[in-house]
């Protein structure tokens, strides 16, 4: 396999990693500064598009089959295979953990946000549903939840585009071989 394609799903794998991390620091108490800028999720989405972007075109050139590409998993190196499995498993879990709601009582404000300096946030019990005026110490406090999955997400597609290039890198070795016989 090609140094780029190793270059490629490394800088994937690690961005992946880095994204679920703040993902599960959501849920740790006092670190709302990491997530109230906007520009977070901004940049994870941007991020995940253009490296996803550049796999699918990857992918496109080698004209391999999902089985071919899923054989060329299997050929990766156990750990390189245990990683990537990781990360997919944690980004998930960090899903469904957060749609699921465990973790956080139910009835709970939801989807914090600023308009003109004051903070709104949605009500969802049944007596109040709909947007409510909160406190600046509510809003940092929800804060870190609304982002969560918007950051896990971008976290989950770079896990899968790092096994999707490696697995385009196996396949292009093995016609490399083939070529050369």
């Amino acid at each position: 396999m090609g140094w780029t394609y190793k270059l490629h799903g490394g800088v994937a794998a690690a961005l992946s990693a880095a994204l679920l991390v703040l993902a599960v620091l959501t849920w740790v108490p006092g670190t709302s500064p990491l997530f109230e800028p906007q520009w977070t999720v901004a940049a994870a989405f941007v991020t995940a598009f253009l490296v996803c972007g550049a796999v699918v075109v990857r992918m496109f050139l080698a004209s391999a089959d999902n089985r071919a590409l899923w054989q060329a998993f299997r050929c990766l190196p156990g750990r390189a295979q245990a990683g990537l499995a990781a990360l997919v498993v944690a980004g998930v879990a960090v899903l469904v953990f957060d749609v699921a709601g465990w973790g956080s009582e139910p009835g709970r404000l939801q989807d914090a946000e600023t308009r003109d300096g004051r903070y709104f946030a949605h009500d969802p019990r049944p007596d109040t549903r709909g947007t409510v005026e909160i406190s600046k110490s509510e809003y940092q406090a929800l804060v870190p939840g609304s982002r969560r999955m918007f950051i896990a997400i971008p976290g989950v597609l770079l896990a899968g585009a790092s096994c999707a290039v490696l697995a385009v890198g196996e396949v292009r070795r093995a016609d490399r071989g083939l070529a050369a016989r």
